[in-house]
């Protein structure tokens, strides 16, 4: 066999174009992308993901490796991993959001914590809600499903796509609609709680003036936001998988496979 430049330069680009698109997803997305692993770590696991699925690829399209039209190849195949790592994103910022509303409301954001994967100070709470989240996307192998999603994108959005139509931009935009609307049920027990306590304290100021509703309601509220988010911890489980479901269909929808949003 005769290594040829154009053979050399097809071999190149089988290799370069998938582990790009492979290694945007890997880099954006929940988990393996937080900034707490080695940067060498998530190279060699792309690298090696790349080449134990490289052989059931079909063999890309591409002329000259070294132009501009592999330029834009490669823009494209990083925008599609994005785009599927970025379905997670969303997810997990569900219950860290619905965890900062509850925290402010409950008097309990004053305890803040650094998150790791963003290097920001956030409330206690949304910091707890996202290490759950965390931990069931892991326990429901949600890297093994979009690594399976991301084998199965070269088939439905093979390299060359047709052209960037193959990204809905604005379906995955309309889908973040979703992330305001789970926080927002999850949150609204707690908040609802809150708003009544918050309403009779109001009530025992305006009929015992004397008392000092700073010094008893503020240990109060504390107190009944751990109980109330206590007693609502089990709508946690059923918010997460329900979420978790539509963000898996919308995937597949991404990537042309079938499902609908």
């Amino acid at each position: 066999m005769e290594f040829t430049e154009s053979v050399i330069n097809q071999s190149m680009a089988d290799f370069l174009l998938p582990l790009t698109r492979i290694s945007a997803m890997v880099m954006s997305m929940i988990g393996l992308g937080a900034k707490s692993i080695p940067g060498r770590v998530k190279l060699f696991f792309c690298l090696a993901v790349t080449a134990a699925v490289m052989p059931a690829l079909p063999p890309t399209n591409v002329g000259d490796l070294f132009s501009f039209a592999t330029t834009l190849l490669l823009a494209e195949q990083t925008l599609i991993g994005i785009m599927l790592g970025f379905v997670t994103i969303m997810v997990v910022n569900t219950f860290t959001l619905a965890g900062q509303v509850i925290a402010m409301q409950t008097g309990l954001g004053f305890a803040s914590l650094v998150d790791p994967t963003s290097g920001t100070s956030v409330p206690a709470v949304g910091q707890f809600f996202l290490i759950l989240s965390s931990l069931l996307f892991w326990a429901m192998d949600g890297h093994l499903a979009y690594l399976q999603f991301v084998v199965a994108s070269f088939d439905t959005i093979p390299i060359p796509a047709t052209d960037f139509s193959s990204i809905k931009f604005k379906e995955i935009a309309e889908w973040g609609s979703w992330m305001f609307a789970t926080a927002l049920s999850l949150a609204i027990a707690p908040l609802t709680a809150m708003l009544l306590i918050n309403f009779s304290f109001g009530i025992m100021t305006r009929a015992a003036p004397q008392l000092n509703i700073f010094a008893i309601g503020f240990p109060v509220t504390m107190c009944a936001g751990l109980l109330i988010m206590w007693l609502t911890m089990g709508n946690f489980y059923n918010h997460f998988v329900l979420q978790w479901q539509r963000a898996l269909d919308f995937s597949c929808y991404l990537i042309d496979c079938g499902a609908a949003p």
